[in-house]
Order: structure tokens, then sequence, then C-alpha cells
């Protein structure tokens, strides 16, 4: 999983504690199709659909509209909340939610420029989807001001909400890291916009500076041959270390072995590694761009200019003070981790969010004229153009009403998450008081036999 689906799984186990109801609707991954429930009832809808480049799908305007239709009256949603601004099925989904009359919110996870090709496309599809939202939510405040300028929004309908982590996973181990050694932990996607150029020009002269100094890089991506051959050209195999593609679980067990985390992104809304970094006890470098400067307090961590220069200084100031932060008490694993995580809560962003959705379900929906006025607003040629598609989805959607009935959708049982929890604790309190358990006893609060699914 990356970034935006741990966002969604943690955020939705928080959501559904606090009593929500909440499902996931993806395209399709290989053979994992259909309907599928992971903890704590969270329900997961992988819909088919053509995969065409990076895990996304083939942008189809109307074709998903039929089971996503179905999919939110069987399930009797009142909002649906996108993520990420270059998911064509984010971006589809809450167009035929607004058809449909429901409230709609979506999550900006990038930020993005104004003047390449690919961005002026990108901000005007956005500049589609958010012309007609309820509200937005950005990971930062400078994912806000992105986000704000892109599309042209009114900053009061946009609220910067940051990642979390789920800080008792993040246990710092000082025994796990090499004594004998000053080790710099990368994790990050091998690509371009990671500054992997960055990377590379900087190992060979830290490595020279340094004798005791050692990298443990892991990911994987299509710039991983820089890197193996920056190593293989300065003869450093038994100081840089590439561990390729990095599972979710695995991710503690590296960043504990290191002292020092680098980050070298040449853009980056948030930064999520570095905060679980500094929630294992690691000092962290990271190169001061969009949203990064606003995660961590000054005394964990030491910035650098995108440049070459700038970096080896901050990485040999991050060097100097490992060697010496046992004299710092403010630099203590225990400390960093107790501060990261108070910092950085699962369950405060599910407040912040919920005190956003309950905003939201005050709102009126706007009527098919209002909608069209809004769109109209998007350009010249583009207004019209989005009008057009409005009016059809709208039409396709009284077409949707006539020939499929809401009345003959029927409804789905709802996964009743305390009556769950309720008896996951009398069943833990049968294994405390017997070895032994009858068949009979076993909970049936998730048994889809019972609950008809």
């Amino acid at each position: 999983m990356g970034g935006v689906e741990s966002h969604l799984f943690s955020l939705s186990q928080c959501l559904i504690r606090r009593g929500h109801k909440v499902i996931i609707i993806t395209h399709a991954y290989g053979e994992r199709t259909g309907i599928r429930y992971i903890s704590t009832g969270l329900k997961v809808y992988y819909v088919p659909g053509l995969v065409i480049y990076n895990q996304a799908t083939l942008p189809t305007v109307f074709g998903n509209f039929p089971i996503f239709r179905q999919i939110l009256i069987r399930e009797q949603i009142h909002l649906v909340h996108g993520h990420g601004s270059l998911s064509p099925f984010c971006h589809e989904a809450i167009f035929h939610a607004r058809a449909m009359g429901l409230k709609t919110c979506l999550t900006d996870h990038s930020l993005f420029g104004f003047a390449d090709t690919g961005s002026i496309l990108t901000n005007k599809l956005l500049k589609f989807t958010l012309s007609d939202i309820d509200h937005v939510i950005c990971v930062s405040h400078t994912s806000k001001e992105n986000t704000v300028l892109r599309a042209a929004l009114n900053p009061l309908n946009v609220s910067a909400i940051p990642n979390a982590i789920v800080g008792s996973r993040l246990q710092p181990d000082p025994a796990a890291a090499d004594p004998s050694c000053i080790t710099i932990v990368v994790l990050s996607r091998l690509v371009y916009r990671k500054g992997l150029d960055l990377l590379v020009a900087t190992i060979p002269r830290i490595c020279q500076r340094y004798p005791h100094v050692k990298f443990i890089i892991g990911g994987d991506g299509p710039r991983r041959i820089d890197l193996e051959q920056m190593r293989e050209s300065h003869v450093l195999q038994d100081r840089v270390q590439l561990l390729g593609e990095v599972k979710a679980s695995d991710v503690r067990k590296v960043l504990v072995r290191g002292n020092i985390f680098l980050n070298t992104s040449l853009t980056e809304a948030f930064c999520i590694g570095i905060v679980e970094a500094a929630c294992c006890g690691l000092l962290v470098v990271t190169t001061r761009v969009g949203g990064v400067p606003e995660v961590l307090p000054e005394h964990m961590i030491n910035f650098a200019v995108p440049e070459e220069d700038d970096l080896v200084q901050a990485v040999s100031r991050a060097i100097e003070t490992a060697h010496t932060r046992d004299q710092r008490p403010e630099l203590d694993p225990m400390a960093l981790h107790e501060t990261v995580k108070r910092m950085y809560s699962w369950m405060d962003v599910a407040v912040r969010t919920e005190r956003v959705y309950l905003s939201i379900m005050d709102l009126e929906s706007p009527p098919l004229i209002e909608r069209l006025r809004r769109y109209y607003g998007c350009g010249l040629w583009a207004g019209k153009l989005f009008c057009i598609l409005a009016a059809i989805d709208y039409l396709l959607f009284l077409f949707l009403e006539w020939a499929w009935p809401r009345e003959q959708i029927e409804p789905a049982p709802r996964f009743d998450y305390q009556r769950y929890m309720e008896d996951m604790r009398r069943e833990s309190l049968a294994r405390k008081t017997s070895t032994f358990e009858p068949e009979s006893s076993r909970s049936t609060a998730f048994d889809p036999i019972v609950h008809g699914t």
C-alpha cells in the first residue's frame, strides 16, 4: 500500500469506531474483485476496470455510473469522499454523486505546478470536479494554497487536515542500530520526484567525508538503476545497501536500524516518511520543499535547499549531532517518539474530518441549473463542454432511476461494530479462562450467513 491507501484504511477504522458506516470503492487489483471485508467490518468494493498506467484506470466519464449508483443506494450512502486529484475513479465518483444529489468531499494529497502540460491538464480537470463540490481537504497549509490557486476555490471551503501515524507501532529500538557506525536510512519510491539525482550525487561525497557512515536504501522504482551504477562506480557495495521494495509492516524494522533519516524529495505535500522516522527516534534531514517545513519541530529536523552542496552540509550537521545526541535530552529517541505520537493521531484526524462531514450535511444540494452555472465558469470552451457532460450525466441518472428503480435495490445489512467488539471481548475472556471453546460459543457477529451477505 502507498500513502493514500494507508490514509484511507486508518481514517476508516477511526470513523467506524466513532459510529459511522464506511465503505471503500476502488478498482480491481488482478484477481481481487468483488466485495471483501477487512478489519473491524470495513467493506471494500473492487470494481472491475481497465488499468492503463500506474494503477490508474481508464477514464470512462459515464461508464461506471450504473454500478456506482447501485453501490451507493444499496449501502445507503449520504456522503462521497474522494482521495487523490489524479485518480480518474475519484473524479467520476464525485461527478456522479453530485448528479444523485449526494454530499461530496475531496482530499488532495499532492502538489502540482502551473506551467508544464501535465499540470495544466490536471488543473483543468481539478477545476471541473471542484467547481461543484461541498468541501476540500488538504494535508498541509502549503497544499491548501496550491489547491486553492489551481482550482480557483474559495479558501473558506478548503481545510488543512494532516496525515497521521499509529505511534504505538513505531517504538524506537536503539539496540537495533549498529553501534560501530552511523547509519543513514532512505525509504521512498525511487522516482525523479523523490530527488534521486540529489541522492545519487550526495552519497559518494558523504561516504568519502565520513568513513564510518553507511546507507540503507529501501524502495523500488525506475531510478534504482542509477543507485546501482553509483554504487558500482564508487565501489560502495559494503556501505550502501539496497533493500528493494519494503512492505508497510516492515518499515519500522528498517527505520530502527538507522540513526538518521534522509529525504531528498523535490516536491512534497506532507511527507509521512519523516514523521514515521522521527517517531522511531531518528534524526531527520530533508529538503525544504512544499509542506515539509510544517511537519516537525525545528529541533528534530535539518533542512536543506534541494541542491547537492547544501544537502551534503545538512547531512554533515546531522552526523555531528548524532555523535553528541546523548548530551541533549530533547533528542532522546523516546522523547522524540512521545512528541510525534502526541502530534499525529489518527483519532484526532478522524474527529476533524467528522466536523467537515457534519458541516457538509447542513448544506443544501444545489439544483441542476446552479450546477450548470458553476461548470460554465470553468472556461470559454471548457465551460460549455462541462455543462454538456453534466447535463448528459443527469439524464443518464434519470434513465437509471426509471430502468432500475431504487425501490428494487435491496439495502445491504449494516455491520454492527459495537456487537462485534463486545463478542471479541467475550471470546478473549473465554480463552483466558478455558483452553477449550465449544463450537456453539463462537461469535456470529461477522457470520455472512447470519447477516445475509
